[in-house]
């Protein structure tokens, strides 16, 4: 979130919390993206706020309460408020339950894909409408199309990212593997290290598509873990996700700290891809 929204984000979070009998004196930033997330004190509350233009807050707050019915490893909204989406100011606000970390505070690969797998099993049981995962694939292809919004990409890379996200996606969609709900990116920045055991956090990307989509945000250990992975289809995965994320840091709107370094090495890792095919 752009450096002049934040503070008045956190002005309507704490407003929302205020108002709702939960003290917040005080805002700390835990994480600062296209959403802003907030440790509330002394109330302890998590506020995550969102520009009301756009916004699936509604859809996330609904997940999250089918999934923790479900039995699914989930962070909760704040039981001592109404769950739902609170509107302030131009942004929308939503409260979660607050999880101390713990003291390891990691997940081990075994305990990442066995809360995945879980989750997975929980979300079969959801009639939840969401995008297919290939949308994300469209998107990044209509943004390589757009060399004014992609204006740092050379020829060569803007070629190899587009052939990359064709030619695995209709990889991807010839093997034939069973869809589902999914999350769209548990990445370790979306599971929290808890005393409850790894918990899954931020609903704005759910998609359906094969497990394995899922699988290929994981750190690359949890793939031995999760029970009946299709090894090759997780590869083709990986490469398909490194490769929308990587034409997502030369977006020129982009706010990822440090992004175009990364987008750099990310663009070295699809060419070492490519060259193995």
């Amino acid at each position: 979130m752009h450096a002049s929204e934040g503070a008045r984000a956190a002005a309507a979070a704490r407003s929302v919390a205020a108002s709702l009998g939960l003290p917040a004196d005080e805002a700390a930033v835990l994480h600062d993206s296209n959403k802003l997330t907030l440790r509330l004190l002394p109330a302890d509350t998590l506020a995550r706020v969102a520009p009301a233009d756009g916004q699936v807050a509604q859809f996330e707050v609904g997940l999250a309460r089918q999934l923790t019915e479900a039995g699914c490893p989930v962070g909760t909204p704040d039981p001592r408020v109404e769950p739902r989406v609170y509107e302030r100011d131009g942004f929308v606000v939503t409260l979660w339950r607050y999880y101390e970390p713990t003291d390891a505070g990691e997940v081990t690969p075994a305990a990442f894909a066995g809360a995945l797998a879980r989750l997975h099993a929980g979300m079969r049981e959801l009639d939840v409408p969401a995008p297919r995962y290939t949308e994300r694939v469209e998107r990044a292809l209509r943004f390589l199309a757009d060399h004014e919004r992609t204006p740092g990409l050379a020829p060569a890379d803007r070629a190899l990212l587009q052939e990359t996200l064709r030619s695995t996606a209709e990889w991807i969609a010839a093997r034939g593997a069973p869809e589902q709900l999914l999350h769209g990116e548990p990445h370790p920045g979306n599971v929290l290290a808890t005393a409850q055991g790894p918990l899954f956090i931020d609903w704005e990307t759910c998609c359906r598509g094969p497990a394995e989509f899922d699988l290929a945000h994981a750190p690359e250990e949890a793939g031995a873990h999760y029970p009946g992975v299709d090894v090759e289809l997780l590869r083709r995965c990986r490469v398909l996700v490194l490769a929308i994320i990587t034409v997502w840091r030369w977006d020129l709107d982009d706010l990822f700290p440090d992004g175009r370094r990364m987008g750099e090495e990310w663009l070295a890792r699809i060419r070492v891809a490519a060259g193995g095919k």
